[in-house]
């Protein structure tokens, strides 16, 4: 199976409870909770049985797709790619899925960590490669918390030592500008390169109960779904709804957020139009065929 983990049907509730929404609120985080509203309401989904790749595909998997094919990314097309520095994003030359932070900053080091600086036009013809595709969301979203809902992978109790984001770096982050300070304490020292981790490093205990490793934090993950609201009438943030039936739906959380910002029902949305960045990433789900 291409360590591939096989999901079973089920039929569950997508989406935010409102006292999930209520509670973070509570929490020291700095966004409103309209910003948060395109995760709600929650609404019945059905997902037939799929497979879905265990780990996000890796620096090595991509390198042998770009070999085999001769695929050039659309960071490498363009010449540059986005790196988040201590002044914030900027379109940095020689960035691409081999030199994630500019020239001379790829390694061997990396070969089995998520690939990077890859757009949803990237991932979608590496999942074609490999006869495989993107997951939907709902797929995505069922795989990571399983038909009752959880707040992240393992459960609803949150442990830094089980996913890489920022906090597993820096400590506990509790407002933008320590996660400032720390970012650019990192800049200072290497530069703005991934912090990424090799997939499954906190496997079994970052595992969601399909037993996918890494749905919290890594890397962003592109899905298949254009951006939509789950129900039209919903008032989400401007921002937000200008996207609506242009982006595509990106999920996941990466090594560069908090914890708020990793859950599994946590969305963003991305341009599918050559948009890619240093902490985006994918894996592939595929259909089962009997007897393959």
């Amino acid at each position: 199976m291409d360590d591939m983990v096989l999901v079973p049907g089920a039929r569950f509730d997508q989406g935010t409870p409102e006292h999930v929404l209520d509670w973070l609120l509570t929490q020291p985080q700095t966004l409103p909770r309209i910003w948060f509203a395109d995760e709600t309401p929650r609404r019945p989904v059905t997902v037939a049985p799929y497979l879905i790749d265990r780990h996000p595909v890796t620096v090595a998997q991509f390198r042998e797709f770009t070999r085999r094919t001769g695929y050039r990314t659309d960071a490498e097309e363009r010449g540059f790619g986005l790196v988040y520095d201590v002044d914030g994003w900027v379109e940095r030359p020689g960035v691409a899925w081999h030199s994630p932070g500019g020239p001379d900053t790829g390694s061997p080091d990396y070969d089995d960590h998520p690939v990077v600086h890859v757009s949803w036009r990237d991932a979608t013809s590496y999942a074609a490669w490999a006869g495989k595709r993107l997951p939907s969301e709902p797929e995505w979203e069922l795989a990571a918390r399983g038909p009752e809902f959880r707040i992240w992978p393992w459960g609803d109790d949150w442990d830094p030592y089980r996913a890489n984001t920022a906090e597993l770096h820096a400590g506990r982050l509790d407002d933008l500008g320590a996660w400032q300070r720390w970012w650019r304490k990192e800049c200072e020292g290497s530069g703005p390169v991934p912090r990424t981790t090799p997939v499954g490093f906190f496997s079994p205990h970052g595992d969601s109960a399909a037993g996918c490793a890494d749905m919290a934090g890594n890397v962003y993950e592109w899905t298949a779904t254009l951006s939509h609201l789950y129900d039209p009438s919903t008032r989400c943030d401007p921002t937000v709804n200008r996207v609506m039936g242009r982006y595509r739906v990106i999920r996941g959380g990466s090594w560069m957020n908090f914890r708020y910002q990793v859950r599994c029902s946590e969305r963003m949305h991305g341009d599918p139009l050559g948009w890619s960045s240093f902490a985006h990433g994918f894996r592939c789900a595929r259909t089962p065929v009997e007897d393959r």
